[in-house]
């Protein structure tokens, strides 16, 4: 009986603890954020409701962004090395094959319109300050226009696969050029001294992010890295969903390979504890039965 009774005290203890103070010191550490906003409705500029011409968009970006970007899908390579792009923009600008499959619809036609204020780096580059972002607003393009371009981008976009090629193929178009996987032998593709100077500190390789960070902190920090990290030079990526769910799922893949075993295990382990634990009760019952 006295064995119960201090299991109970301990219970107490720990349910105080755990309910108690844990969740004040959760709340400080890890404060609740805005849930995920896959919609994007913050961004107002363009009306994108309007249906988007995809002849005219190929004239649109033919004519305005393969001086600075590679369309593979379309058949336009990259003009310059990635070394040599990354000097002239300070960061390797993206092949846009994959714009319009993993990014935002609404996302995507706001950040033509503004890339700084779509993204949330006002902070570092502020109107009229020293500092001017790679990518030119386009904020004199007509709305209708705005949605061509993006009605183009989402027609050449590759289909992927739902396996772990798809989800490195959607990984490296959303993070490679400025985060390493080398777990996954993957590099950056901007030089890291360029990306050093260019977003004032080097990326971190994302190939253990999976446990040092937590699916649900990747969850909300990718859709808005501002909520959980005011000042941060990392951008708001616009990821749909599904294609995040495709980044984060290679992280895992590569990260943490062995989590479905590792779960297996975690039960067995559990069952044991649970069985030496009533298997210790009974011994130590038998061995102390004539002192109590």
């Amino acid at each position: 009986m006295k064995e119960f009774k201090i299991l109970a005290v301990l219970v107490v203890l720990v349910g105080a603890l755990y309910y108690g103070i844990e969740p004040f010191a959760h709340s400080v550490m890890h404060p609740e954020v805005a849930p995920a906003n896959f919609a994007f409705d913050d961004l107002k500029n363009v009306d994108t409701s309007l249906k988007g011409n995809v002849d005219n968009g190929k004239v649109l970006v033919e004519a305005n962004c393969i001086a600075c970007h590679a369309i593979e899908a379309a058949g336009h390579l990259q003009i310059m090395s990635n070394a040599d792009a990354a000097a002239a923009y300070g960061v390797n600008p993206p092949d846009l094959s994959s714009a319009g499959r993993i990014y935002d619809k609404n996302f995507l036609a706001n950040f033509i319109y503004n890339p700084v204020a779509a993204m949330k780096l006002d902070h570092k580059y502020p109107v009229g300050g020293a500092k001017a972002f790679p990518m030119p607003s386009y904020n004199w393009m007509q709305p209708q226009d705005i949605m061509d371009v993006v009605a183009y981008l989402q027609s050449i976009s590759p289909k992927v696969t739902e396996d772990k090629a798809g989800h490195e193929a959607t990984f490296k178009a959303a993070c490679s050029r400025c985060h390493a996987m080398k777990y996954g032998t993957l590099e950056a593709t901007t030089p890291a001294e360029t990306l050093k100077t260019y977003l004032g500190t080097t990326p971190p390789d994302l190939s253990q992010h999976i446990k040092s960070r937590g699916e649900h902190y990747l969850h909300s920090f990718i859709n808005n890295p501002q909520v959980l990290l005011a000042g941060t030079a990392m951008p708001r990526v616009g990821l749909t969903e599904k294609a995040q769910e495709e980044v984060i799922a290679y992280m895992e893949e590569i990260g943490d390979s062995k989590k479905a075993e590792r779960e297996s295990v975690g039960l067995w382990v559990m069952g044991y504890s649970v069985v030496f634990a009533l298997l210790a009760y009974l011994w130590k019952r038998k061995i102390w039965k004539k002192v109590h």
